[in-house]
């Protein structure tokens, strides 16, 4: 399993994961909050949050996630401070 990571402030648009991959999210601050839809997340949460400083991680994507496009919203200290996607890549 590999990771994506995302120093926010760096805040790439799109975060390219295959099957299993998992992405992880880093920010020093403040309290950091990601929300996928919870009709659509290839994860087993929707919601992931982290104080200032500490790795945020979404885990492994779940088996038989769909392939294609899923939106976030990040959060810091109760502020949407971007919005982003995770794209997950089919089996190959």
């Amino acid at each position: 399993m590999s990771e994506k990571l995302v120093l926010v402030g760096m805040f790439p648009d799109i975060i390219v994961l295959d099957p299993g991959d998992q992405t992880v999210w880093l920010s020093g601050a403040g309290n950091m909050r990601i929300e996928f839809d919870p009709k659509r997340c290839p994860f087993s949460s929707n919601v992931f949050a982290a104080p200032p400083g500490m790795r945020l991680s979404s885990g492994p994507t779940v088996p038989g996630a769909k392939p294609g496009g899923y939106k976030y919203k990040l959060v810091v200290n109760d502020q949407v401070v971007a919005t982003g996607e995770v794209i997950l890549r089919p089996q190959s």
